[in-house]
């Protein structure tokens, strides 16, 4: 990534928007419109200069399956049912991205052709290839599986050259920094540090996808305006994960 702000052009092609079911929410509501179109206009201006972007959405605004699962729920039906919440934020941000001119298909691992297209890897980057942005939901249609690791999947699937982990906070820190206030940030981190650290990135499952095929990751502030096509652009914001060159440090 360059250091010296965004250039004219976008440096990736292809990225993998990893959206959690939180950054759909507002404070009365499981699902907020105008935070799902302060994202999708997000969108609508990097796919709009020519950018190919796929979407994974959790669900956790509306069910979170692992917690159901520790209040004595059967661990799959509580992750089944995480899935179908995932597939309701899927089809909230693709009504947002079509009535503002965006072209969008949902795909599903868990089959609901009334509602969406079941995930089929060729079809997908043929709509990426035409310029749709694509959303997948459901995970991974497994349960024991997040949707952090179905977005490491899917970006590998697809070609991706970045996973882009839209967060509440500025990048990867040492502590919770809104618990911790002396918690220091991450400008750069490899896939090892981020494993022996014990650090929130992605869970291990989908670090080591990611690490084992190359592909980096940034996790920085989602609703923060133009943040997508900042790093999208190249410059550096947030925490880079990946192969990197550079001396980890925290940034002080």
């Amino acid at each position: 990534m360059t250091t010296d702000g965004a250039g004219a052009q976008p440096v990736y092609k292809r990225v993998l928007l990893k959206l959690s079911g939180e950054a759909f929410a507002g404070p009365r509501e499981s699902i907020d419109t105008g935070t799902v179109y302060s994202i999708a206009n997000q969108i609508k201006e990097v796919a709009q200069a020519g950018v190919q972007v796929a979407c994974v959405v959790g669900g956790g605004n509306i069910w979170r399956g692992k917690t159901a699962a520790h209040k004595d729920m059967d661990r799959a039906i509580a992750d089944y049912m995480g899935m179908l919440a995932t597939v309701i934020n899927a089809l909230a941000l693709q009504d947002a991205l079509e009535k503002i001119g965006v072209p969008t298909r949902v795909q599903t691992a868990i089959s609901m052709h009334q509602v969406a297209e079941p995930y089929i890897r060729r079809r997908a980057i043929r709509h990426l290839e035409k310029g749709r942005v694509v959303i997948f939901a459901a995970g991974t249609g497994n349960p024991y599986f997040t949707t952090d690791t179905t977005a490491a999947l899917r970006a590998i699937e697809v070609g991706a050259e970045m996973i882009l982990k839209a967060t509440q906070v500025d990048g990867v820190y040492s502590a919770d920094p809104k618990k911790q206030p002396t918690a220091v940030r991450f400008e750069t981190l490899d896939y090892l540090e981020v494993l022996k650290l014990g650090l929130e990135v992605l869970d291990n499952t989908a670090l080591t996808l990611c690490m084992d095929n190359g592909l980096p990751i940034v996790v920085f502030e989602l609703m923060r305006e133009g943040n997508i096509k900042r790093v999208i652009w190249g410059e550096q914001i947030g925490t880079f994960v990946g192969r990197s060159q550079r001396h980890v440090a925290p940034v002080v």
